[in-house]
């Protein structure tokens, strides 16, 4: 067969990712902001003598590192998504990228509990407005980065984007691990303004490294939702959803799925491995067409037909 011929059958497996997506640039810009707050606040903490004010500058310095990592992912799946060397593009990348972040955003909580605990055996002495004033431009800088990385631009413009974009930017683990970073440093900045408030008009100086620990669990719970989330993707767990929905475009008459894999590829982009069972078989492309007229996010979808003879009971269950 001419290669011309083979050409109607073949297709690539970038799915898009060789663009560029929302998250990328703005993770960029995140990371900037980020790096300047860092030094900012750690030298802040070092020459005030706050935990709690260290502790942010620390977990912003922390942060600026897992923001890279997700910039990276973004830049590294786009350059790679052509490569014949993933099977399905470089989706998953996103959701690595994703698992990443929450680890060391795990790591990160662990390192802020100890060092509160060591506050609070070895006190230091705290003073109070510089710590006050960086942690508030702290705060301010945190908002903004969480802004950017919000989910806001989308809704607003939501007139204008179909629903897989926006079910895309939903899906999207490497801009969500980037989002609960900023949010956990404007978290740590909240609690450190907290803190040093109450140490200097209440004289409650063990405020400063209880607000540590109480950062500590909160960000704890967040890297363990993103953590479940993006380990999901990466095992390819089933999607139970869409394997709904391809059941409901196949079965019709005497035709049912004996077999169905569902597993997702990228941000809202899932792969599927269809067996049909029937006993008057249609061309695999007539099931494929049905399945992904039903399921837009369904971008790879291989069919297997089966015939069973006249005599062969199929049950409404398969």
């Amino acid at each position: 067969m001419h290669k011309e011929q083979m050409a109607r059958w073949h297709h690539d497996h970038t799915f898009g990712q060789d663009q560029k997506q929302s998250g990328e640039k703005r993770t960029l810009i995140v990371v900037g902001l980020t790096l300047i707050m860092m030094v900012w606040e750690i030298a802040a903490g070092l020459i005030y003598g706050s935990m709690a004010l260290l502790a942010d500058g620390l977990h912003m310095g922390s942060h600026a590192t897992a923001l890279g990592i997700a910039a990276f992912a973004y830049a590294y799946a786009r350059k790679n998504a052509s490569s014949s060397r993933f099977s399905f593009g470089t989706g998953k990348v996103n959701a690595l990228g994703g698992f990443t972040g929450a680890v060391l955003l795990a790591g990160f909580a662990l390192f802020m509990v100890i060092e509160s605990i060591d506050r609070f055996i070895h006190p230091v002495t705290i003073s109070f407005n510089g710590a006050i004033f960086v942690a508030i431009i702290g705060l301010i800088v945190n908002g903004v980065s969480a802004w950017i990385l919000g989910d806001h631009h989308d809704h607003s413009h939501a007139h204008q984007e179909d629903d897989s974009h926006h079910s895309h930017d939903h899906h999207d683990h490497n801009r969500r691990a980037a989002y609960f970073h900023v949010l956990a440093d404007a978290l740590t900045s909240v609690l450190a303004i907290v803190a040093l408030l109450a140490g200097k008009y209440a004289g409650w100086n063990w405020m400063d490294p209880a607000m540590g620990i109480v950062g500590a669990i909160l960000i704890t719970r967040w890297s363990w939702g993103l953590l479940k989330a993006t380990s999901s993707v990466l095992l390819d767990q089933q999607q139970t959803g869409i394997q709904q929905g391809v059941k409901r475009a196949v079965e019709c008459g005497d035709t049912r799925v004996s077999d169905l894999h569902v597993w997702s590829i990228g941000p809202n982009l899932y792969a599927a491995i269809v067996a049909v069972v029937t006993h008057d078989p249609q061309p695999p492309g007539h099931y494929r067409d049905r399945i992904q007229t039903d399921n837009a996010s369904l971008v790879h979808v291989t069919v297997e037909v089966h015939t069973c003879p006249m005599h062969c009971e199929l049950s409404q269950d398969g």
